[in-house]
């Protein structure tokens, strides 16, 4: 003869079928925007240009990432690029920001990315200037 199933056994079962249908569903693949990498260079007025790569999982116009930005150490947003679309089919991707105004005394920016459903909280990136 055969045990009866436990009620726990049952319950762990039906968790790990709904578990694999939320993580099969593509917002929950989604997570948040990732910086992937960053370069920067000073311009002859003192600004800065910051070429950014991020990563996400685009899924169309309600989730996708949608700007970056350079943060002080004081945490004051020094600059962004506001991305306009989504990049479905185009990961990771590199956008470029110019006449981004750093004070002199600054030896390090952090770029972060954010997303429309998740916001802020993928990896950010933590950028060494040479002065």
């Amino acid at each position: 003869m055969f045990a009866k199933p436990s009620i726990f056994a049952a319950l762990s079962i039906v968790l790990l079928v709904l578990a694999g249908n939320l993580l099969d569903m593509p917002s929950a693949r989604a997570g948040a925007a990732d910086v992937e990498a960053a370069t920067y260079a000073k311009a002859a007025d003192g600004t800065y240009r910051f070429d950014v790569t991020v990563r996400h999982a685009d899924d169309g116009w309600e989730h996708y990432a949608d700007i970056w930005q350079v943060i002080g150490p004081d945490g004051a947003v020094l600059g962004e690029r506001v991305l306009l679309h989504p990049h479905d089919n185009e990961q990771p991707f590199t956008r470029s920001q110019s006449g981004i105004v750093i004070p002199a005394e600054t030896g390090r920016v952090t770029i972060r990315a954010h997303d429309k459903m998740h916001g802020w909280g993928g990896k950010e990136l933590t950028v060494e200037l040479e002065n």
